[in-house]
């Protein structure tokens, strides 16, 4: 059946984008999108941009020129690339009837809605958006920033450096005695511990059990070490109040060392309702953004939903205080050096993203939280890529997978930052630094595959 050709109402390419941001009232969107065959692409994309806010597929009775006003235009096409852009009117956007705040739900109703599984787009993904200032200051940003974990762990609140975390491994299985031992064994070397996502309260490790033995275990890895201890507990789930009082329990089983527990948040699989839920009740809490199940829709090879730097933006919006965004190319997960942009545009205060430059106003930032095979081994180049080491990153395998213990993996993982803070050669800085030297027999494989020669510059023969 032949398409409506809304061209003529939801496309103006006389549009400058440099005019649509200083005037301050459009959220622009970037897409890569192609047409599915037989479909021009000027007329897909205005479908698109009908789809995504005023439109129908027929011409309708109700429209009146005020409704035209707040139509969604196509400013921008790019056939050869296979690009368009989208300007949309802020006042196209849902607001609280309590606050007058926005909402993200209404955000990704609207520009990734329906629009993507229409007749006439075979893909489309959106790769890039831009927020304006008025946008901005409706969005709930982030309460806390890893400065306030560097003040807790007695760093300067400006780069404070690197965080060594781990995630309790095996992910399922432990029971509440083993899981509290290795937290403690964990915290001996190492800064942080996070749940693993499907961790929460399971009959053989019921969170009412736990809990009071990780805390223990915090204060006993404190009084051993003379350092803080910091912890992100898993609060997820499909209920508002299930979520609260998970919460509740953790900060009363905390008490005195509440400030030092962080509330994880699966935020993809949970949805913007599930953040904003723990961003606002918890105001006082880090907010860690887990993001399982991301791959299914922001894959580097996904033609279609978002990328993930989309939801990494997204989420500082949403006021994630630290976000998973892969390894970079340097862990087991997908991605590439390229992907450091992301943890620009989260942690910086202005950035060029993909298509905008985004200035943030003096929003909180948002950690960048490395997680997904990395050890020893691999940080050095990781920190070489990203420039700086101001991270939190959680090596699961990385520390319980140490020859020695978990607290000389965690050990390992500091002393790693160090060597690249100091520029030294990897196998010159082992040679002092039994920890990090152990780390090359507990990861041969990747000793190999990044220190050829290793076993000979340091004496190890099997």
């Amino acid at each position: 059946m032949a398409l409506l050709d809304q061209t003529g109402r939801y496309s103006d390419l006389s549009l400058k984008e440099d005019e649509l941001i200083d005037g301050g009232k459009h959220v622009l969107v970037a897409y890569t999108m192609v047409p599915a065959e037989g479909y021009g692409y000027l007329e897909a994309a205005a479908h698109f941009a009908a789809e995504s806010s005023t439109g129908t597929n027929v011409e309708v009775s109700t429209t009146d020129d005020f409704t035209k006003g707040v139509d969604a235009l196509v400013y921008f096409i790019d056939e050869a690339e296979g690009k368009m852009k989208i300007a949309y009117p802020m006042d196209l956007f849902d607001r609280n009837i309590t606050d007058g705040r926005t909402m993200l739900v209404s955000f990704l109703t609207l520009v990734i809605g329906n629009n993507q599984g229409m007749g006439d787009i075979r893909d489309a993904q959106m790769y890039d958006f831009y927020m304006p200032p008025r946008m901005l200051q409706l969005f709930d940003g982030p309460a806390k920033d890893i400065s306030d974990m560097w003040r807790i762990l007695g760093r300067p609140v400006e780069n404070g450096g690197y965080i060594a975390g781990t995630i309790i491994k095996p992910k399922l299985g432990l029971r509440p005695e083993p899981f509290a031992e290795a937290a403690y064994q964990f915290w001996l070397g190492g800064d942080f511990i996070k749940n693993d996502e499907p961790q929460g309260n399971q009959v053989f490790c019921p969170a009412k059990k736990v809990y009071p033995l990780v805390y223990d275990a915090m204060k006993r890895a404190q009084d051993e070490t003379g350092e803080a201890k910091l912890f992100s507990a898993n609060i997820t789930a499909d209920d508002h109040h299930e979520m609260c009082a998970r919460a509740d329990f953790i900060l009363e089983t905390f008490g005195p060392d509440a400030d030092k527990v962080a509330f994880l948040v699966d935020g993809y699989v949970g949805g913007p309702g599930m953040v904003t839920t723990a961003r606002r009740n918890y105001a006082g809490q880090y907010l860690h953004y887990h993001r399982a199940g991301h791959g299914a829709v922001t894959s580097p090879s996904s033609k279609r939903g978002y990328t993930a730097f989309v939801l990494a933006k997204m989420s500082r919006l949403q006021g994630a205080s630290g976000i998973h965004v892969g390894t970079m190319g340097y862990g087991k997960m997908e991605g590439d050096a390229s992907d450091k942009i992301i943890a620009y545009m989260i942690e910086r205060d202005e950035c060029q993203g993909p298509e905008y430059y985004q200035k943030w106003y003096g929003m909180k930032p948002t950690t960048p939280i490395i997680s997904g095979g990395m050890n020893a081994l691999r940080l050095p180049g990781f920190f070489e890529n990203l420039g700086h080491g101001n991270v939190i990153n959680t090596s699961g395998g990385g520390s319980y997978g140490h020859i020695d213990s978990p607290a000389a993996g965690a050990t390992s993982l500091r002393q790693a930052y160090d060597c690249w803070k100091q520029g030294a050669d990897p196998i010159e800085y082992a040679k002092e630094h039994k920890e990090f030297a152990r780390a090359f027999e507990s990861f041969e494989h990747d000793s190999d595959a990044l220190y050829p020669g290793w076993r000979d510059k340091l004496g190890v023969h099997k």
